[in-house]
C-alpha cells in the first residue's frame, strides 16, 4: 500500500498520526503545505521536496524525494505563502504552483490512498488537485482538525469550499460525533471512517511514569492553555485566575502557561506584580516534558470559541490532571460535566471563576475525576487500542478500492 499525506510536516498531531502506521511495511510518503521543514519526530517515510530542509537529514529513516518544482521556487513558494496566512484567513485557492506540484506527486507516486489532514491548507489543495487531475484520482480521506468545519463551515468566505471538500471526497474523518452530525448536513457523500483522536494514542505505561507521586489533589501547579487570538481565550482563564488569588496565595499554588504568545506573556508578567501569584511561562517543550508538567498539575484550563477534541484536554486527562474545558471543544464526548471535570463557556469570567475556585478547593472531586480519566484513557486513549484501529482504518479503504476494481 502507498500513501501520500498532504499536510503541516511540522505538526506534532501528524507525526504522531503517520508514525503509528510503523512496522505496517506500507510505503508512506508526505507533502509539505507549507512547513519549513519536517517535524524532528516524523520518521520511516520520504518526503516530497525534502531537499529543501537542510540540518533534518540526520535521522536516517526519513528520505527525500525531489518534486516537480525546482528548489529555489518550493522555498521561494511557501515563504509566499506563509506570508499571506492571517488568522481566518487561510488560502481559498492554493496557489497554482502548489496544485501543479501535487498533481505531479500523485501521478509521480501512484498512491492508493491520499490522505489530506486538516481542510484549510491540506483539503482545500488536495480539492484543487483533485479538479485539476486528468484520470483516476487516489481514494481520497479528509480529515477534519479543530475548528475546520464546527467554524469555518459557518463562514461565508469557507462555507463552499468546505462543502466542495465533502462532497468530493471518498472518506471523511474527525475526532468528534459533532462533526459528523455537521459534515452530513453540509454535504457529505463518502463514508465516514471510525471516529478517535486525530493525534493518536498515548503510551499509558510510559505516562505513568512521569506522574508526581500522590494524589492529584496534593499538587500545586495550575497548567493555563496561552492560546489567544480568533479562537483561544487565554485572557478569560487569566482573568478568572486573578479574581482567585485570595485562593492561590493562600494554598501555595503557582501558575505555569504554555503555547502563549507576546499579548499573553505581558499579560501574565502584570498578573504576576499584581496579585503575587508566582507565574512560569513555559517555553516550547518536548511532548515528554509536557506531560510531564501535566502530571504535577493538579488543574489543567484550556479555553477556545472553537475545537475538536482539545488535545491538551485528552493529556490532562491521561497524566490525571482536573480539567476545565470550555464547551466547544467536544469535551462532553469525553468527561461528565461536575464529576470528571467541568465544561465551561469560553468568555463567561464569572462562570470560569465559579468552575476554578470548586477545582482549587474540592479534594474529592479532584481524585475522583483522576480516577474516572484514568479509565477512560484505558479504554478509550491507549495506544494500543487505537493503533490497531489505524491500520484498520488504512486496510478498510484499501480493500475498498480492490474490490471496486474488480
Amino acid at each position: 500500500m502507498r500513501i501520500l499525506f498532504v499536510g503541516m510536516a511540522d505538526s506534532v498531531h501528524l507525526a504522531r498520526w503517520v508514525n503509528q502506521l510503523d512496522g505496517a511495511g506500507w510505503e508512506r510518503f508526505l507533502f509539505p503545505i507549507y512547513s519549513v521543514k519536517p517535524h524532528a519526530d516524523l520518521k520511516d517515510l520520504t518526503v516530497i521536496n525534502g531537499a529543501e530542509f537542510p540540518g533534518f537529514q540526520n535521522n536516517r529513516s526519513v528520505r527525500y524525494m525531489n518534486g516537480s518544482l525546482p528548489y529555489f521556487t518550493v522555498t521561494l513558494l511557501r515563504r509566499i505563502i506563509q506570508k499571506r496566512l492571517k488568522p481566518l484567513q487561510p488560502v481559498i485557492k492554493p496557489f497554482p504552483l502548489l496544485v501543479r506540484a501535487l498533481v505531479s506527486t500523485i501521478k509521480r507516486v501512484k498512491p492508493d490512498i491520499i490522505h489530506s489532514m486538516e481542510f484549510q491548507e491540506s483539503g482545500y489543495l488536495t480539492l484543487a488537485a483533485k479538479e485539476n487531475f486528468k484520470g483516476d484520482f487516489p481514494k481520497w480521506i479528509a480529515t477534519n482538525w479543530g475548528s475546520d468545519i464546527y467554524l469555518f463551515g459557518r463562514l461565508a468566505k469557507h462555507r463552499e469550499r468546505v462543502r466542495a471538500v465533502l462532497e468530493n471526497c471518498d472518506y471523511y474523518s474527525c475526532e468528534c460525533e459533532r462533526d459528523v452530525i455537521l459534515a452530513r448536513e453540509y454535504g457529505l457523500r463518502g463514508e465516514v471512517l471510525p471516529v478517535f483522536p486525530n493525534t493518536g494514542g498515548f503510551d499509558l505505561v510510559a505516562c505513568e511514569l512521569l506522574r508526581q507521586p500522590g494524589s492529584a489533589s496534593e499538587r500545586k501547579l495550575i497548567l493555563l492553555k496561552g492560546y489567544q487570538g480568533w479562537a483561544g481565550r487565554a485572557f478569560s482563564g487569566l482573568r478568572a485566575l486573578a479574581r482567585c488569588a485570595d485562593i492561590l496565595k493562600a494554598r501555595g499554588y503557582s501558575i505555569a502557561v504554555y503555547s502563549s504568545g507576546p499579548d499573553v506573556d505581558l499579560a501574565v508578567e502584570l498578573f504576576a506584580l499584581e496579585t503575587g501569584v508566582p507565574v512560569e511561562i513555559i517555553p516550547p517543550s518536548p511532548h515528554t516534558e509536557m506531560l510531564k508538567k501535566y502530571g504535577q498539575a493538579r488543574v489543567y484550563i484550556g479555553l477556545s470559541i472553537s475545537d475538536a477534541i482539545s488535545t491538551s484536554l485528552l493529556e490532562s486527562m491521561v497524566m490525571g490532571t482536573f480539567p476545565i474545558q470550555s464547551c466547544t471543544a467536544c469535551a462532553d464526548e469525553w468527561i461528565i460535566d461536575g464529576q470528571s471535570g467541568l465544561v465551561v463557556p469560553p468568555e463567561d469570567v464569572d462562570l470560569i471563576e465559579k468552575a476554578l475556585r470548586r477545582a482549587l478547593t474540592d479534594d474529592v472531586l479532584v481524585d475522583q475525576a483522576a480516577a474516572l480519566n484514568r479509565e477512560t484513557a484505558r479504554k478509550r486513549l491507549s495506544s494500543t487500542v487505537i493503533q490497531p484501529k489505524v491500520i484498520d482504518f488504512y486496510q478498510h479503504v484499501y480493500n475498498s478500492k480492490l474490490e471496486n476494481r474488480l
